[in-house]
């Protein structure tokens, strides 16, 4: 696995559409050994916002414009907007049609399975249910409890 961040913000260092930062780009090989390799494009979004979906697409084609490889592109959203859920990006103008889908995880769906993030020995459970803690308690005295307990599930 090869974490190419510099190479990312090359490829969407000229965009017109506003400020933007680039999370992660991760090159991988299948199990196989195979010469084919697949680019995943991870995008964390910590805030709702207008064009994010559109962001997502641009990434994504300028990524396979560069490197004319399958690029696989995520959204983790870990804002505290239930109704965020962008998907999707669609144009269309006569009778030309694009339309690109990637698949989102939001964190907040998380607070349901609970349960399911103490039991996990993955340790990005522990990230989830920190961030969540985070977004919902705001004093320090129930702040304080949620970081020791939640240290205590790192051992």
């Amino acid at each position: 696995m090869n974490f190419s961040t510099k190479e990312l913000q090359q490829v969407v260092r000229d965009a017109e559409l506003g400020r933007r930062y680039a999370d992660k780009l991760v090159k991988v090989q299948t199990r196989e050994g195979q010469e084919t390799w697949v680019l995943v494009h991870v995008e964390v979004q910590g805030a709702a916002q207008a064009g994010f979906a559109e962001r997502m697409y641009v990434y994504h084609y300028r990524l396979f414009d560069r490197y004319r490889v399958d690029i696989v592109s995520r959204a983790v959203l870990a804002d505290d907007t239930p109704g965020f859920r962008p998907r999707s990006d669609r144009r269309c103008r006569w009778g030309c049609h694009v339309f690109f889908r990637f698949p989102v995880q939001k964190l907040l769906d998380w607070h349901a399975r609970w349960d399911a993030l103490e039991a996990s020995p993955n340790p990005f459970g522990v990230v989830v249910m920190a961030h969540l803690k985070a977004q919902e308690s705001k004093d320090g005295a129930s702040r304080k409890h949620w970081k020791w307990r939640l240290t205590r599930l790192l051992y």
